[in-house]
């Protein structure tokens, strides 16, 4: 749990006297070993201020690699774990550009601010006082509202803050006629994270009760059951930068003509690729190739490994396990050139190992029960050749394929 802010916080933290004194305490390190240091020496010049200062510091250095201009925003801890990082949301917008949107679980406004950018007006909402007074700091918003009052934009914020509204609301209440709906429901239920649609705050079938007949985006954790949700329309998996990072349900309105699965697949350091159900699936049954891929994790979660495999000219290993292969490896992703396969028994494995001089050891795993960590050490590599252990299950046979580290 982080410092629990309150609305004169952050009136504080907007404040020209603030801005001065964060690039006073962003020049100290606040590592763990430095804390207790650091906190006495800011606390004799800032007072009964030194917790808002510190932890906002430090929440915008862990902000800086998720959110575009974390530097001169606002945070809380719970509100920084459930933001949605700046990448994922501009890719959402995108879908959105030109209608008015309502984010109805605002919450600091990071979704709202890549919204902004291609969407004519866009409201946010929240029940939460000091997550809406951030959203208002962060997005240039001169003032918030009270009860149904939306808030006055202002162009303080940038181009971001011009087309925003924030009111305070409950999103099981219908506000306003905003073409396009979205929400974030909350994804911990008695203080454990779930995967229940109907335990989320709000619950889905609220939310689509709520909104029935609308245009409706409801972000929710990618390890839902998807063939149990029953979602009529589209349901697309993100990932970023190797991480999957959220689903997206797009009601019926909002999904591509023939599509009800899409992968979206993201990076920092290279255009997207997207797959769809409509994409080609069809891929041969045929013995391993050179290499072995691990497709990404939102290919693996939208069910896409085949429409995949078709469009790079690879193929599965068994057809119920994920890894694919082939004589080649698409653009940007790591593959594992094959050196041998056995049958997955530990002691030839083990003599081979050290036959080939093996030392450090990445080991990954599908449809196997394994602990890659615990069968490393009773491998006991000890040379200083890298490897990869691929094991898996082909057919009814465990196999292990041992393959050059990329």
């Amino acid at each position: 749990m982080g410092y629990a802010f309150s609305r004169d916080d952050i009136a504080y933290l907007g404040s020209a006297a603030a801005t001065a004194a964060l690039t006073e305490v962003g020049a100290f390190a606040l590592t763990p070993a430095s804390l207790l240091a650091d906190l006495d020496k800011v606390r004799r010049t800032h007072g009964d201020r030194t917790a808002a200062l510190v932890e906002t510091v430090r929440l915008r250095r862990r902000a800086a690699a998720k959110l575009a201009g974390a530097g001169e925003w606002l945070f809380t801890d719970d509100a920084l774990q459930q933001a949605t990082p700046s990448a994922v949301a501009r890719h959402r917008a995108t879908r959105l550009a030109g209608r008015t949107v309502h984010d109805v679980t605002c919450s600091i406004g990071a979704e709202l601010a890549e919204l902004a950018r291609v969407c004519p007006a866009v409201i946010g909402s929240d029940l939460d006082d000091v997550r809406l007074a951030i959203a208002a700091h962060n997005l240039g918003v001169a003032a918030l509202g009270s009860g149904t009052r939306t808030a006055v934009p202002t162009d303080a914020g940038g181009p971001q803050g011009r087309n925003v509204l924030l009111v305070k609301a409950d999103a099981l209440r219908p506000c306003s006629t905003a073409e396009v709906v979205i929400a974030d429901p909350a994804r911990r239920a008695d203080g454990r994270r779930t995967h229940d649609p109907a335990k989320l705050q709000p619950p889905l079938p609220d939310l689509l009760s709520a909104y029935a007949g609308r245009d409706l985006a409801v972000k929710c954790a990618p390890g839902v059951d998807f063939d149990k949700l029953g979602w009529a329309g589209e349901i697309e998996v993100a990932s970023l930068d190797g991480a999957v990072r959220e689903a997206c349900l797009w009601s019926p309105g909002l999904a591509e003509s023939g599509v009800t699965r899409r992968a979206t697949v993201l990076s920092s350091t290279r255009a997207p690729e997207i797959l769809t159900d409509a994409d080609p699936g069809e891929i041969p049954v045929r013995e391993p190739g050179e290499f072995i891929v691990d497709p990404d994790g939102a290919i693996v979660r939208a069910g896409l490994v085949r429409h995949y495999a078709a469009k790079h000219g690879l193929w599965q290993l068994d057809p119920r396990i994920a890894y694919l292969t082939g004589d080649t490896v698409p653009e940007g992703v790591r593959g594992f050139r094959i050196l041998d396969r056995m049958e997955f028994r530990e002691k030839p494995l083990r003599a081979e190992l050290h036959r080939r001089e093996c030392g450090p050891l990445e080991i990954l795993t599908r449809g196997v029960d394994l602990d890659p960590d615990a069968l490393r050490a009773r491998l006991k590599p000890r040379g200083k050749q890298p490897h990869t252990l691929v094991v898996t299950r082909i057919g009814s046979t465990a196999t292990v394929f041992l393959c050059a580290t990329p």
